[in-house]
């Protein structure tokens, strides 16, 4: 027995898919960035703050905490239509499944960064900020290489230069921020953060333009048949007259 579920749209509208994950994510950590400095929470005249820092304290930890819950919702949705998008257009590589782990980890990530705070469960925290930063870029290489391996490609000659620019800009943003921070330049490093954020956003962003192409998409889950232990036996037992 097999149930579907079959959901339609307009083309266009699954493109605002990736598109308010973008605007929701980037204005989300910056709206607990100002109810921070409105409160108290961070001192910028002191240092520049991290992203996690700024969500840490209540209140705008609560909404800290929404935000990327529902941030990580929306990257779950999109990276199994991807995955799918790519299976339908006949690449059945395991890239492309590896690809499908490493987004599902680094929505895992983002949703341990928003409820461990660092104030609370720093371990926690360090681990989901791994997922969601590290793992995530790693994500974006993946998708990098299937850009020029999937066909048709969306978006003409630009797209895949497009994704290895901001995926190159991503992981050298990585490495800055770490060495910023083990030579004690904090808001520096904080700076490379709250960038690498934006660049991460932008690029999940970027999936509008494969999206825009898309009718639907279907779900299908198979039940599984059970089989009668002496099933195939009964089935050849003959009598004799």
């Amino acid at each position: 027995m097999i149930f579907k579920s079959f959901l339609v749209v307009d083309m266009w509208a699954w493109a605002l898919l990736p598109i308010f994950l973008t605007i929701w994510g980037t204005v989300g950590i910056w709206i607990v960035y100002i109810i921070a400095v409105y409160n108290g929470s961070v001192s910028v005249g002191e240092s520049f703050p991290f992203i996690s820092t700024c969500g840490s304290y209540p209140p705008q930890s609560c909404i800290f905490a929404q935000i990327l819950n529902v941030g990580a919702m929306l990257v779950i949705w999109i990276i199994v239509i991807r995955f799918q998008q790519i299976r339908d257009y006949g690449c059945h590589s395991h890239v492309n499944s590896v690809g499908l782990a490493m987004g599902f980890l680094c929505a895992l990530g983002t949703s341990l960064v928003g409820n461990f705070q660092q104030s609370n469960q720093l371990e926690t925290h360090l681990v989901g900020a791994f997922l969601a930063f590290i793992i995530g870029v790693v994500y974006f290489w993946i998708q990098t290489y299937l850009t020029y391996r999937v066909q048709p490609r969306h978006g003409g000659c630009w797209i895949g230069p497009l994704r290895f620019i901001l995926t190159l800009c991503a992981t050298a943003l990585i490495i800055i921020m770490i060495v910023f921070y083990t030579k004690q330049m904090k808001s520096a490093s904080a700076i490379c953060e709250w960038i690498l954020a934006m660049v991460l956003f932008v690029l999940f962003g970027l999936f509008c333009v494969d999206f825009w192409f898309l009718e639907g998409h279907f779900f299908h889950v198979r039940k599984r048949r059970v089989v009668i232990p002496n099933e195939i036996q009964l089935s050849t037992v003959t009598l004799s007259l």
